[in-house]
């Protein structure tokens, strides 16, 4: 596993004019929470943690955890940003330094949708993963059925792997999960296309 040292300059990965990445924080759990707030409806369709974050010490918790994570080398949360204002967030959920692989989850605020800027952000992070990090694998994986989701993964030349049974609880029953991985060396051959 690299030092914290090495991991700290990268809390800001430019995606595009106006679209960056920057590492989560303390002191952004009230936006991060008013925006969770208010997509709570829209983002229960296929995130789970949602009923664990009911006000803004659950957020300031969740935030610490992530930090916690990243000063470990296991993790790191983004805030997606357009414009300075937070849409939703990207994060490497794991890092496995032994076997160089990450994977990724996402989420955009219902009215940010459909403008590419889930994709761009996994752009970068991969760009980030492959590049500065030296990682080899980057994992992507989402319900059957969130073909939104399975699309961005399809889009970024990911390889379907599997469907996993039961992969996770959401709310009141099981969903499956559709798997999908690139490696550095697909991923670096797929651009130069």
């Amino acid at each position: 596993m690299p030092s914290v040292d090495f991991l700290f300059p990268y809390t800001e990965l430019q995606v595009e004019d106006g679209l960056e990445l920057r590492q989560i924080v303390l002191d952004d759990a009230a936006e991060l929470f008013v925006t969770v707030d208010a997509n709570r409806s829209y983002l229960r369709e296929w995130l789970a943690w949602l009923d664990g974050t009911k006000n803004l010490e659950d957020e300031t918790a969740f935030i610490a955890s992530t930090l916690e994570d990243y000063v470990r080398g296991e993790g790191v949360l983004y805030g997606i940003r357009l414009d300075g204002d937070l849409v939703g967030t990207i994060s490497l959920n794991w890092i496995d330094w032994g076997n160089r692989g990450c994977g990724v989850g996402y989420w955009l605020a219902e009215d940010q949708t459909g403008n590419g800027y889930a994709t761009k952000s996994c752009v970068r992070l991969m760009e980030h993963c492959f590049d500065d990090l030296k990682l080899h694998r980057f994992v992507l994986e989402a319900a059957t059925e969130n073909f939104p989701s399975r699309a961005i993964a399809e889009n970024l030349g990911m390889r379907l792997e599997g469907i996993t049974k039961d992969r996770e609880w959401l709310y009141d029953h099981y969903v499956d999960a559709a798997l999908y991985a690139i490696t550095a060396p697909e991923w670096r051959t797929r651009n130069q296309d």
